[in-house]
């Protein structure tokens, strides 16, 4: 698609938006805004991570998609960095950008539900996406376990849930997209118009184009959830019961969790079972050799939803604004046992933090059908989250991020990969190993869509 016509440019920014750096003195026409004041400015500088603060010169408050494409090509005319920005939601400074544009998508917000598909920009928070879409019985197959978060983020990243099993990542649930490249062009791409386009920007976390609208599949929602709450005395057993029941595709949810006790560690499994009734429970779990089973049904949206409670509570005991370093690996079947029993061996549940949390996913790789993000080479796999918090008492960050390292070599020995949305300090090297034999393919679509190298610096990738 030809760049659209560039506007008349006009002076600097509104009254009160603070002074404007050389750089964008003189800026093309907006339907939104671009801030300098010292507000708008430190609110870029840092994340959710709390780790890694780096100051932008200036932030773009979009008011359209025109508006994220002018500005991209002015910064890439004058030299300039781009990151974009949705829910600020990153641990380790991937969408910060010193002496650039932090472009703040929050304000593309719309949703629209036409028939059996959503077009949604890339600022709506997916529990919008899932209010407008159950208004029309529907809903979006897949979700991650926080549903306030952006669907560019997310989209960018991958976006892996308890869905996966059935319906594979929140990237495989795309149809379309709209995105604004590295050059300033506003281009569409699926998996039939531009594909390599399509397939470098799900997942591609932000480095080939920035998501600035997407069309998302939608089912049929279920009224109610029948949720189990299952415990394992061993992560061999639990692991060994989420093999059999994802492979089966006896539930349409499934996760799980490692959890502390005094004399170490004992393993939660969740199942739900959609639109469930007590008359399930013996055939769903009776097989299964549970410690114990507990089972309640909850409406659709407050299962999705669930998480809201708990960030609540933590936000108020201030657990939620302390630094963040979490880590998030993926790890093949035949690996799983050994790492997380070696992993958890060594782990004081003091040194991660009062909040921490410790997960434990099957992942049917086959249903994750895109390039991205990289999934181990076998057909069954574990996300393994460490979610560190620096709480008082726990390890410091820097310690906590440098566990994280550790972690991921140990995670790559075994044959793993990452998931990139956590705190590990990566090598050009290192990268270019993760990718693996996806690497050539995006290497060559970034020299094609963003040939200047102006987006997203903060992944540290290119």
């Amino acid at each position: 698609m030809t760049p659209p016509h560039l506007p008349e440019s006009q002076p600097g920014p509104a009254d009160g938006a603070g002074a404007a750096p050389a750089a964008f003195e003189a800026v093309p026409a907006l339907d939104g805004e671009l801030r300098f004041d010292s507000a708008a400015l430190d609110a870029a500088s840092g994340d959710f991570g709390g780790l890694v603060r780096r100051p932008p010169a200036a932030v773009l408050r979009a008011g359209s998609v025109e508006d994220v494409a002018t500005m991209v090509r002015h910064c890439r005319q004058r030299g300039l960095k781009v990151a974009p920005r949705g829910q600020g939601h990153s641990t380790n400074g991937q969408a910060q950008v010193p002496s650039g544009l932090v472009v703040d998508l929050g304000s593309l917000d719309s949703v629209e539900v036409r028939d059996d598909t959503a077009v949604v920009q890339a600022g709506a928070l997916w529990s919008s996406v899932v209010r407008a879409s159950l208004a029309r019985g529907l809903t979006p197959p897949a979700f991650t376990d926080y549903l306030e978060l952006s669907v560019g983020g997310t989209l960018s990243a991958g976006g892996l849930g308890g869905q996966i099993g059935h319906h594979g990542t929140q990237a495989d649930n795309v149809l379309e997209l709209q995105v604004v490249t590295g050059e300033g062009e506003i281009a569409t791409c699926s998996p039939a118009e531009r594909p390599d386009l399509f397939r470098a920007a799900l997942g591609g976390l932000g480095q080939c184009a920035i998501i600035t609208r997407a069309t998302l599949a939608l089912i049929p929602a279920p009224r109610s959830v029948r949720l189990y709450t299952l415990m394992f005395r061993s992560v061999t057993e639990l692991t060994a019961r989420q093999a059999q029941l994802i492979g089966e595709g006896r539930f349409d949810y499934l996760v799980g969790q490692a959890l502390p006790t005094p004399d170490g560690w004992t393993y939660m499994m969740e199942a739900a079972s959609h639109d469930g009734t007590t008359a399930d429970d013996a055939r769903l779990t009776d097989d299964l050799g549970a410690a114990s089973v507990e089972a309640q049904d909850v409406p659709y949206l407050d299962f999705v939803n669930r998480l809201a409670e708990t960030v609540d509570v933590l936000t108020a005991m201030g657990e939620w604004t302390r630094p963040h370093p979490w880590y998030d690996g993926l790890l093949p079947a035949s690996a799983v046992n050994g790492v997380v029993t070696e992993t958890l061996a060594g782990l004081k549940p003091q040194a991660i933090g009062a909040s921490a949390v410790i997960l434990l996913y099957p992942v049917l790789t086959a249903k994750c059908r895109t390039p991205l993000p990289v999934m181990p080479g076998e057909e069954l796999a574990y996300l393994f989250s460490i979610l560190r918090t620096a709480s008082p008492g726990a390890d410091s960050a820097e310690e906590m991020v440098a566990a994280n390292r550790r972690q991921y070599d140990t995670t790559v020995e075994a044959g793993g990969c990452w998931y990139p949305i956590g705190s590990v300090p990566l090598t050009k090297d290192d990268w270019v190993r993760h990718f693996g034999g996806f690497w050539d393919e995006f290497e060559a679509a970034r020299h094609r869509y963003d040939p200047d190298g102006v987006l997203t610096p903060g992944q540290h990738i290119f």
